[in-house]
């Protein structure tokens, strides 16, 4: 029989996990449970974070906003703030498995799984965005694509949790893009994805451009060397097409039982040209 802890507090949740080092943490367990079930891992007690308050706000502050690590999908969603500040990420979560893993599942959980194919990091790659780790006497903030090293894999310290997720206010972008390609219309796996923030001048010229991709290697990739190729440039289907093609040129994308890497090569260039 496992042991499931539901601290009330972080007071209780750090002498739990002093007490108890072998426990998983467990936010609202789309991929745990899974795992569990499937006999990936075997923790010997689960600690719950639901009943954390402190995990669980969307604070706006002066330039940032942070969204607590516990903070689930569809509260995202329906977040004013998150809706009129950061649509890319709207996009992104409205693609996001079910209504029922949206309702369950957190934007804290998705990043510690670190998934190359996790719906959320394209769009926050794109957004600069920072985490804040946190543990009984001390935090520190860490760039995102810093903190990821690996498919399930990061840079967090023993004693450590992941507690919010910080995103500058006004990414002072006007276009934004998110798509995904994958096995089926619903409940998908990104084979990949794309987000992209854009602005254009009025004659379509590209002024400041973003770009992730999910699902090609081991972390999101991107390409600063395609950015600059294409700022400066008229945004159409010739610019489109030269950069799809030097993008297929760049990458070396992964290989597994959804997709090999020539496919995954050809769909990243085809994302790219539907900007």
């Amino acid at each position: 029989m496992r042991k499931v802890f539901r601290p009330q507090n972080l007071e209780q949740l750090w002498q739990i996990k002093q007490d108890h080092t072998g426990a998983a943490l467990l936010a609202g367990g789309t991929d745990l449970l899974v795992k569990i079930r499937a006999g990936i891992t075997d923790p010997p007690a689960l600690i719950t974070l639901e009943g954390l308050e402190e995990l669980a706000v969307i604070e706006e502050l002066s330039d940032e906003i942070a969204i607590g690590a516990g903070v689930t999908h569809s509260r995202l969603l329906n977040s004013p703030l998150i809706q009129t500040h950061y649509p890319v990420l709207i996009k992104s979560l409205n693609l996001l498995g079910s209504p029922h893993i949206r309702n369950m599942g957190t934007l804290g959980g998705n990043i510690m799984t670190a998934s190359p194919a996790a719906d959320t990091l394209p769009p926050l790659y794109t957004l600069q965005a920072d985490i804040e780790l946190m543990k009984s006497e001390s935090r520190r903030r860490l760039q995102l694509s810093d903190f990821i090293t690996g498919p399930g894999r990061t840079r967090i310290d023993n004693g450590e949790i992941l507690s919010r997720i910080i995103i500058p206010k006004k990414p002072l972008f006007s276009r934004y893009f998110f798509e995904k390609v994958g096995l089926r219309q619903a409940l998908s796996i990104a084979i990949v994805s794309m987000a992209a923030l854009y602005n254009l001048a009025p004659d379509n010229t590209i002024t400041d451009l973003r770009l992730a991709w999910g699902s090609l290697g081991p972390t999101i990739v991107t390409r600063p060397e395609i950015e600059q190729f294409m700022v400066g440039k008229i945004l159409n289907k010739t610019l489109l097409i030269e950069a799809g093609n030097q993008l297929r040129q760049q990458i070396a994308p992964i290989n597994d039982i959804r997709a090999g890497a020539d496919y995954r090569r050809q769909i990243a260039g085809n994302l790219l040209q539907r900007l």
